[in-house]
């Protein structure tokens, strides 16, 4: 399933739908149809557990198309909002997770050249977060250096406490697209959030494909373009560190929880490793995506 959160209009509040052949369905409307209960909202469905993924692509595949009036919409006549537009906790970021990523890092952002024997952990509050179309933020004050990342983003559907390598994925929800930008001259004695953490810095979305439509989660173009000029091309076959790899290894000592993000790094083609350095700026306008999900078309405005 592909699953969104949307607004039918302005003044609508926040539901979860799901997309189908061009039209969001309603799926708390749509259970009701059938003497059925769903949640109306994302984190709410997460908890359900797998079964409400099997249960509900079976409610959808029911009505062959044919939803009852009320319980669907043309896509393109409702806002689209982040999947999770509130999450729980701070998303997971991880640094240096494709090795061309670190080689350009260590040019021009101090890092090591040395591959990390770790994954890189860093954390952006739920307050970066915005949905597709959603205006990136660029203060003049704070920053003169802010730049992109494209990043496969992991939803975690249950509960994973010190779980190991091969079962590691078994806890994915499902996975979506996320652009982690950066305001490279605002990191502090080495720390990154403050970078990485500012209002409207985690575009995201614009839906979440569950777990059982992307079996090999290693096999995903994804890409970022900056005034439709491409400046990221690669494969999440690059990752230094997996998908199932990462959940280990924070799980170890951080409990992950359903609805939990995991935003996986970036490849190389960031503006702080291109010669002359290259910084986006009110008016530009950013497109990510990643294959099987979907894109991010976001512009950038002065505040």
């Amino acid at each position: 399933m592909r699953l969104v959160t949307y607004r039918a209009d302005a003044n609508a509040a926040a539901r979860l739908g799901a997309l189908s052949d061009g039209q969001v369905v309603d799926l708390a409307l749509l259970a009701a149809a059938k003497g059925l209960v769903l949640p109306d909202n994302m984190l709410d469905f997460i908890d359900l557990g797998p079964q409400a993924v099997r249960s509900t692509s079976e409610l959808l595949a029911s009505f062959e198309g044919r939803f009852p009036v009320g319980t669907a919409w043309p896509a393109d006549n409702v806002k689209l909002l982040a999947p999770i537009p509130r999450p729980r906790k701070n998303i997971f970021g991880i640094g240096l997770n494709y090795v061309e990523h670190v080689a350009e890092s260590s040019r021009s952002l101090d890092t090591s050249k040395d591959l990390p024997k770790q994954p890189v952990i860093f954390s952006k509050p739920p307050t970066t977060v915005i949905g597709p179309g959603d205006a990136i933020e660029h203060n003049a004050k704070i920053t003169q250096q802010l730049d992109w990342e494209i990043e496969l983003a992991v939803i975690i559907g249950t509960k994973a406490k010190r779980v190991s390598e091969a079962d590691a994925l078994k806890h994915v929800f499902g996975y979506s697209v996320m652009i982690d930008m950066s305001a490279r001259d605002c990191r502090r004695a080495g720390q990154w959030i403050y970078s990485k953490g500012q209002d409207t810095y985690a575009p995201f979305g614009p839906c979440i494909v569950t777990a059982d439509e992307i079996p090999d989660p290693y096999t995903l173009d994804l890409s970022l373009a900056v005034n439709g000029v491409t400046k990221q091309s690669s494969n999440t076959r690059h990752m230094l560190f997996k998908v199932h790899q990462l959940i280990a290894d924070i799980s170890a000592g951080i409990t992950l929880e359903p609805g939990d993000i995991i935003a996986t790094g970036t490849p190389d083609g960031v503006g702080a490793g291109r010669t002359p350095q290259e910084w986006v700026w009110p008016g530009d306008v950013i497109e990510g995506q990643v294959q099987g999900i979907g894109s991010l078309r976001h512009p950038v405005v002065a505040v």
